[in-house]
């Protein structure tokens, strides 16, 4: 190295370089924002986490926050711990940001800037960790729609990545309560306390359902009708998805349609599982909601008339809740499930692979894609989704799709939050994570360790549709469960896999022609003397 044409030594150089760099970074201007809220808004500090969006345009409808995502505009984040009203956070170089990483490498222009305050409630978990998470307040794990957390307008301003003048912005709107749809002739609602996670939470934590009653219900007050229970993410809109005149057809089976709501503080629902980290979901539904939803309605109440269906995430629940309890339900048909073998987590296999996000083939890496349409088109990349998570919230806290995953197949970390199954900067998967999913939450790998005592229970009862192009590659491995089911014997499974050609996510058969074919699976079930008549008016 020559310094004004004169040897330096190598030994000079390299005491040299460090406050070279220190210099530098002093004299760099460093771009930030200022965020507080005032005592108007929230009177006691927070603990949580605060956000800046970025966006050019703004049409006074779709918000700087609302326009973030995969896909979005920039989102920058930091958690903050009992930040008191009136104090400033400074967001800054320091600051998680996605799909920009640093505030400094926005380019000079102007923008729309809105800022946004996540508030986490603490939980002494019966575990013995204590933990900060988002409480959900029936909004169903949304944190841009969450009653409670903070916001401010949209504000336009002129952001110079040169200027070391701080933007400040006020936090000072409270987004309002849930407002809960009207019941009326057909539909109910209603919603409890579970003691079972209360206690394990250490904190109150509901559930509820939404209830579908058939044509017919009030005029025939002796007749008991088969439940169908439809899993998936949280609503508190009609089971049916609104298909009222499909629904009162004379040709439609009368049968009692029902939403399940149990959001974790992880995500809009709990996975209706036993987790390690959310704590027992699963036996919360099974002894403290349905037998409620059975109390209420009339109900045949026997597990042949008590069946599940759903879709994507709901489709997985549907799937998981008639394996792990075959001989509480009469039978699944589930649409487009969540990874029901982990060799295809989407299109990782967390058993071989050693990346999530690369390909490495030696000279060059290949991304993996996350999303895709129909024609093959790429949407999303694998690290793209993981790294907007990361910036919502760091420990799995994003109240995203790849942390619920996370929270709800995973081990419990030293920190108290979900261990990683991956690296989510990185992409570098931990195997020793993998096993555990695979002992607990791999559908496909218990089906067949257990088929043996399983399949005696559970031959007749599995029914899965998905689009053989799904969106997310769910179709790979439902094809692995396929390919072990039309294996079996003693007993041969006798129930369907359909592959829709072409079609994405989330396609199966529409709720008629479901309901078509649970009738029909009833009546051929049935143990004798049931009543498969009454409720077929």
């Amino acid at each position: 190295m020559r310094i004004r044409g004169s040897v330096v030594p190598l030994a000079f150089v390299a005491l040299l370089l460090p406050r070279l760099g220190a210099a530098q970074s002093a004299t760099r201007p460093a771009p930030s924002f200022e965020i507080s809220f005032p005592a108007s808004a929230h009177g006691a500090p927070i603990t949580g986490r605060v956000y800046v969006a970025l966006s050019r345009t703004f049409d006074g409808k779709r918000t700087p926050i609302d326009q973030t995502g995969e896909n979005g505009v920039p989102l920058f984040a930091l958690n903050v711990s009992a930040l008191a009203p009136g104090q400033p956070v400074v967001i800054d170089a320091s600051a998680a940001g996605y799909p920009v990483k640093r505030l400094g490498d926005i380019p000079a222009g102007t923008y729309w800037a809105e800022p946004f305050v996540n508030v986490y409630t603490e939980f002494h978990r019966a575990d013995g960790h204590t933990v900060w998470l988002h409480m959900d307040q029936w909004e169903g794990q949304n944190w841009k729609r969450s009653p409670g957390n903070l916001y401010g307008t949209p504000v336009k301003i002129t952001f110079d990545p040169k200027s070391s003048t701080p933007i400040r912005l006020v936090a000072d709107k409270v987004i309002p309560p849930v407002t809960i749809p009207p019941d009326n002739e057909y539909v109910k609602r209603f919603k409890i306390q579970s003691a079972l996670l209360t206690k394990w939470w250490g904190h109150p934590i509901y559930l509820g359902a939404t209830v579908l009653l058939p044509k017919g219900y009030d005029a025939h007050p002796n007749v008991r009708y088969p439940v169908v229970y439809s899993q998936g993410h949280f609503s508190l809109r009609e089971p049916g998805r609104g298909a009222t005149a499909e629904w009162l057809s004379d040709s439609t089976p009368r049968v009692i349609l029902v939403t399940l709501q149990h959001p974790s503080p992880f995500y809009d629902d709990s996975y209706a599982v036993n987790s390690a980290n959310e704590g027992p979901y699963d036996d919360a539904i099974i002894q403290e909601l349905i037998p409620e939803v059975e109390r209420r309605f009339r109900v045949i109440g026997q597990p042949w008339a008590r069946l599940l269906t759903g879709g994507s995430t709901g489709g997985w629940i549907s799937l998981a809740q008639q394996i792990f309890h075959p001989d509480f339900y009469g039978g699944t048909w589930s649409l487009c499930p969540d990874a029901v073998d982990f060799r295809y987590h989407q299109i990782v296999n967390i058993y071989s692979d050693t990346n999530a996000y690369w390909m490495d083939h030696g000279w060059m890496k290949v991304e993996r894609p996350d999303v895709r349409s129909p024609d093959g088109n790429i949407k999303t990349m694998m690290k793209d989704e993981n790294w907007y998570e990361l910036t919502v919230g760091d420990s799995s806290r994003s109240g995203g799709q790849w942390d619920i995953w996370e929270a709800a197949y995973g081990p419990v970390g030293a920190n108290g939050y979900p261990k990683r199954i991956w690296n989510k900067e990185t992409g570098v998967i931990d195997h020793e994570t993998a096993k555990y999913w695979k002992e607990h939450f791999d559908l496909r790998e218990r089906l067949e360790r257990n088929w043996s005592t399983l399949g005696p229970k559970l031959h007749d009862k599995i029914n899965v549709y998905v689009g053989d192009a799904d969106s997310y590659y769910l179709n790979d491995a439902v094809h692995l469960l396929d390919d072990f089911l039309s294996k079996t014997t003693s007993p041969r499974w006798t129930g369907e896999i359909v592959f829709q050609p072409g079609a994405p996510h989330c396609w199966g058969p529409p709720l008629p022609t479901l309901l078509q074919k649970m009738a029909a699976h009833m009546e051929k079930s049935a143990p004798a003397g049931a009543d498969t008549k009454s409720w077929r008016y």
